[in-house]
């Protein structure tokens, strides 16, 4: 038993050291345009949905109506369109730059089935590594709630908003 345990002790030291070393020595892909590490999705994926699934909130304090949406597209458009676009624009240069890639959220049913209170939490929180900023300190819960709602519902939106997310850069579209 003793040698078993010291055959196990001297495994995880070796791991340990190798997986040091991997880093430590600048083997590890670390640009934007390398290939993920090994695992490196699998593992942030699976923390990443362990942690919404447990935190996100269940339902929408704020109804999903036009004002809603109208304040969720201003929004969106200031802090949240150079990385995720807007319906119909061509992506930005940083957006172009970003690894992982940052999802086109009016393209395609960009997070249209995904639970509000996810995306909530996303908006929020941030999400480690991606380049996703937290926004809690810098918008106030209604804001998150009006930029979640509005991505909710980006399949289906008045065309109130819709003029507001395709006007013109710089535009004061209200």
């Amino acid at each position: 038993m003793k040698t078993f345990f010291l055959g196990a002790v001297t495994s995880v030291a070796v791991l340990v050291a190798v997986i040091a070393v991997y880093f430590m020595a600048g083997i590890a892909p670390v640009a934007t345009a390398s290939t993920p590490m090994p695992l490196e999705h699998f593992l942030a994926k699976s923390a990443l949905h362990a942690r919404i699934n447990r935190e996100m909130p269940k339902s929408a304090p704020i109804s999903p109506d036009e004002n809603t949406y109208l304040e969720g597209a201003r929004i969106y458009r200031d802090n949240c369109a150079v990385c995720h676009g807007l319906p119909g624009a061509p992506p930005s240069a940083i957006a172009k730059g970003l690894f992982p890639e940052a999802p086109v959220l009016f393209k395609g049913k960009g997070v249209t089935d995904d639970e509000p209170g996810e995306t909530y939490w996303k908006v929020v929180n941030g999400i480690r590594l991606t380049g996703m900023p937290g926004f809690r300190k810098s918008l106030s819960e209604r804001q998150a709630w009006g930029v979640t709602l509005l991505l909710a519902h980006a399949d289906a939106l008045p065309a109130s908003v819709q003029a507001v997310l395709t006007a013109p850069t710089g535009s004061t579209a209200k």
